[in-house]
């Protein structure tokens, strides 16, 4: 096991009708002016922000509110937040909404007070050095983003995604109340349970040795959304599997899983291109590349590959030859994927072959590499796209 430090201060309030004591925890870690950053219609229309509203003027708590978030938050809407956030002294973000909304609120966070441009903490020119609070109501089980100090944000000059994180923007509090994801559609819940596994995937393929204790903590994870994903698909009310996914969702990536091992994230790296293009669900372009990634790294350490089948798939273990035990995981995985409306080839997607120059474009590969389980130049990240064209 490596070295490591492990910092998660994120305070939970999860179950029924959490969302009703937002305003308490607003108050309790220092908001008085405070923006509602939210998505879509669906917030509105469930009742959830008169709700969240109702509770923050029984604080005595003033409020301005920004919606229009959408999936792979654009850089447009973290503009106008930030203007809006200075404009109004705003001094704390409530994202009311799944990861986009809190990858965007923590944008605005820092964004307001940096007299710079927020785009140069992702695009690498700068690191935050403050940011405002913020605090999060969760709608939906999938990025994590309300207990990790990360934020994607899709740039629209040139519609490539980038992704800055540190300690400022983990959130203060998570508000998670596992009803408020019922209402999901199923296509958007088995995407969201796709990208829980992909965080939990990027820490699992490691070249760490002897970490035994996160293997166990990954593939708990893992083999809980494999149970419980099929069972919300079939009932969408059914609140106990709901609540084992949604904290599943957390502990995939507020980094307790990958603590003291090295991690790879080429495989979301080469997702973000795709989902920037052509705007598809980031965990459905993850159920794309996942496999194809799987199988060209496969052979960089059959035995994992084989572990991974043999204690999360139930596979039997191939003595003579693991590499056939590795092969049937990644069968596994993908057929799980299929079996649940996630499409896992270029196809199925809507995305196209002939586009893999341009992800390669904007990838802005050359000269560098992706991934640490495996390094990947430019040649081995189109291969993996290539695969993913299967």
């Amino acid at each position: 096991m490596d070295n490591f430090t492990f910092y998660s201060p994120t305070y939970f309030a999860f179950g029924k009708g959490t969302e009703n004591e937002a305003g308490h925890y607003v108050k309790r870690f220092g908001g008085h002016k405070v923006l509602i950053h939210y998505g879509g219609g669906s917030a509105v229309r469930s009742g959830l922000i008169d709700r969240v509203k109702a509770s923050l003027e029984k604080e005595g708590l003033s409020y301005v509110v920004l919606g229009g978030v959408k999936p792979n938050p654009r850089s447009g809407l973290v503009y106008e937040g930030i203007e809006l956030c200075r404009k109004e002294g705003v001094d704390f973000i409530l994202a009311v909404g799944g990861g986009s909304t809190i990858d965007s609120s923590k944008a605005i966070a820092v964004g307001t007070v940096y007299d710079g441009d927020f785009w140069d903490f992702y695009s690498g020119k700068a690191q935050a050095e403050k940011s405002l609070p913020v605090g999060s109501v969760l709608t939906i089980a999938a990025a994590g983003s309300e207990a990790s100090g990360g934020s994607v944000i899709t740039n629209e000059n040139g519609m490539y995604k980038r992704a800055y994180g540190c300690e400022l923007m983990l959130p203060v509090f998570a508000i998670m109340n596992p009803e408020l994801t019922m209402s999901l559609p199923p296509y958007q819940t088995a995407s969201g349970c796709t990208d829980i596994m992909a965080h939990v995937f990027e820490r699992y393929f490691t070249n760490t040795k002897e970490v035994e204790i996160t293997d166990r903590l990954c593939e708990g994870v893992l083999k809980t959304i494999i149970k419980e994903l099929p069972k919300v698909l079939e009932n969408p009310n059914d609140y106990e599997a709901r609540a084992n996914i949604m904290w599943a969702g957390t502990m995939a990536h507020n980094d307790i899983c990958g603590a003291g091992r090295e991690q790879d994230w080429a495989s979301h790296n080469l997702e973000h291109e795709l989902s920037a293009l052509y705007d598809c669900a980031h965990g459905a372009g993850l159920a794309v590349m996942f496999p194809a990634w799987m199988t060209y790294v496969m052979h960089h350490d059959v035995n994992r590959f084989a572990q991974f089948a043999v204690r999360v798939w139930g596979c039997e273990m191939n003595y003579q030859n693991p590499e056939e035990t590795a092969k049937e995981g990644i069968a596994r995985t993908k057929a799980f994927f299929h079996s649940v409306g996630m499409p896992t080839s270029f196809e199925e997607l809507g995305a196209k072959e002939e586009d893999i120059p341009k992800l390669l474009e904007t990838l802005q590969i050359d000269g560098r590499t992706e991934g640490f389980f495996v390094k990947l130049g430019r040649k081995e990240c189109e291969a993996v796209y290539r695969l993913a064209c299967r």
